[in-house]
């Protein structure tokens, strides 16, 4: 059974309560001695100050902690600037890989973020744990504080024990005779103020702005309503973003959809500005940069994918719209977008060479190399073939050993290790060839690889949106305002006038702006015979100073 405490008013107290929430009489030892009193909670017993046994307790106490709370959203913070050290899953090209992406491209610092999730850091399971840990402090936060503090100001008496006065920071006794004719003055001066007054026994408490003290508390409701909405951006259906490249002539699925709906470009068109026609507004633009996009866009057809009667069966798409995807244009169906963000113009397709003599010049045909997936061999007339040994999309130089090494599996700058098969050489002849380039590593060939041609096309790049929890984070955002706005502009004041026997005691209490509350008192006292009372902080202050 949890302890309780039963101060001398006759209130019954939760067990760790420092200041009764009735009367505010001290119920601690170190309370009785202090000089002011703390009153940041109203001396109300918070849990995490008072229990800590079990399991429960100990996860509560954590969790309830402004220096977790913070070291939690530090965190948080580092981990996501570290996330953009490197380009998201999102922006890599989508026909590679990302495992083998990061490896080949940034080496094993690259397979490191790839391994620790960095690539596709707001999915990952540690940082949704940690914003869900965020949350969580939050939460418990506020529980551990709002609800010892409501209780506190909603069961304050009008009379508050002397000793609680007079341990306030603004604190006074006067003695006079005649404290009605003043006290009906008070009155009447903190109505003019917009005071809640309420008396009992002949005493006044003032009161107004409370509604101040939970600003912090509903910055906290607007977070956590902030929060859920960024989770459920991780519920499957709930939230896309991804990039997709789409070159002309391929017909793709569009990611997020379920495989649902398909997308086919089937033209990209790059328009520029021109001297002649644009020279007053672009003329020094387009000689600092060459050129510049008038407008770019993609011209496609939505597909939707039939549903399969029979398993297995060929998918069947139907064409759902034909449109022009613009910059600030896009397409748009069931609570998607597909915007047009970028685009790659000349892309390599493919490459075409000739097998021929060397000394005679005949050619022996043709073979033309899909780039994005080359053919293992190629047969040739008259007995000749090909065999691709090697494919280098992106030919940077050879390492150490002489082996080829490529940059990325984009096929910016294509090389090829081909081994020549003819009737004279069964065996083979190895040939190294590459823009520019056509090597012999094993020494004199009867027969070369000569180039014989290259197909390109434009790549465009399309944003895939789609976003349910936007009015949810609408609604965080709103709440978290009202909470910044409710606690800056206001503040919760409070003034006490206790009778004696021979005089008034005064004291006054605010959770900010004091100067504001010197001001209202100062006016509420003007004219009566009621003297201000003492800022015992200041006071305090001066006298360690001299």
């Amino acid at each position: 059974m949890k302890e309780i405490i039963k101060c001398e008013c006759g209130h019954v107290n939760p067990h760790g309560t420092i200041l009764c929430e009735s009367c505010g009489r001290a119920l601690t030892e170190k309370a009785k001695k202090d000089t002011l009193h703390d009153m940041r909670y109203e001396g109300s017993a918070r849990r995490s100050q008072t229990y800590n046994k079990s399991i429960v307790d100990k996860v509560w106490n954590f969790f309830s902690s402004v220096k977790v709370g913070v070291w939690l959203i530090v965190v948080t913070l580092i981990a996501s600037a570290v996330g953009t050290i490197l380009p998201q899953e999102m922006y890599i090209p989508g026909a590679v890989p990302a495992e083998e992406y990061y490896k080949d491209v940034y080496g094993s610092f690259g397979n490191l973020y790839y391994q620790l999730g960095f690539h596709d850091l707001y999915s990952s399971w540690w940082y949704l744990l940690l914003v869900a840990s965020i949350g969580v402090s939050l939460v418990i936060c506020s529980l551990d504080r709002v609800v010892p503090l409501y209780r506190a100001l909603k069961k304050q008496r009008v009379s508050r024990h002397e000793g609680f006065l007079k341990r306030q920071r603004l604190s006074g006794v006067t003695e006079i005779n005649n404290v009605d004719e003043s006290m009906e003055i008070v009155k009447k001066r903190l109505k003019e103020k917009r005071y809640n007054i309420r008396e009992e026994d002949g005493n006044i408490l003032a009161e107004k702005n409370r509604f101040s003290r939970w600003g912090p508390y509903v910055n906290h409701i607007g977070l956590i309503i902030f929060l859920i909405g960024g989770m459920l951006r991780f519920v499957p259906g709930m939230y896309v973003d991804k990039v997709l490249w789409i070159r002309e002539g391929e017909t793709q699925v569009i990611p997020g959809t379920d495989q649902q709906y398909y997308l086919e470009n089937k033209e990209f068109t790059l328009e520029t500005y021109d001297k002649e026609n644009d020279k007053e507004v672009f003329d020094q633009a387009i000689d600092n940069n060459g050129t510049i996009a008038k407008n770019f866009q993609s011209d496609v057809i939505l597909y939707k994918k039939q549903k399969q009667e029979i398993p297995g069966e060929e998918e069947k798409l139907d064409e759902v719209k034909e449109e022009e995807i613009q910059v600030n244009e896009p397409l748009k169906f069931d609570n998607f977008a597909v915007y047009q963000t970028s685009y790659k113009l000349d892309e390599f397709k493919s490459m075409s060479f000739t097998l021929e003599n060397k000394e005679t010049g005949k050619e022996f045909g043709k073979i033309t190399v899909d780039l994005f997936d080359p053919q293992e061999k190629y047969e040739l007339e008259d007995g000749h073939s090909i065999e691709l040994m090697g494919y280098y999309p992106d030919f940077s130089g050879f390492d150490d050993k002489g082996e080829p090494q490529t940059d990325s599996p984009v096929p910016d700058n294509p090389a090829f290790l081909f081994k020549m098969i003819s009737p004279e050489k069964p065996e083979g002849e190895v040939s190294f060839v590459g823009i520019k380039k056509n090597l012999e590593p094993l020494g004199d060939n009867v027969y070369k690889m000569s180039f014989a041609g290259i197909d390109t096309r434009d790549v465009s790049a399309l944003t895939i949106r789609k976003d349910l929890t936007l009015w949810i984070l609408g609604i965080g955002g709103t709440i978290f305002m009202i909470g910044v706005v409710q606690g800056a502009y206001w503040n919760h004041r409070r003034i006490w006038l206790r009778r004696k026997e021979n005089g008034v005691l005064v004291a006054g209490h605010t959770n900010k702006n004091w100067h504001g509350l010197k001001k209202d008192i100062q006016y509420v006292l003007e004219g009566t015979m009621i003297n201000e009372p003492i800022d015992h902080q200041q006071k305090n202050s001066e006298e360690e100073s001299k």
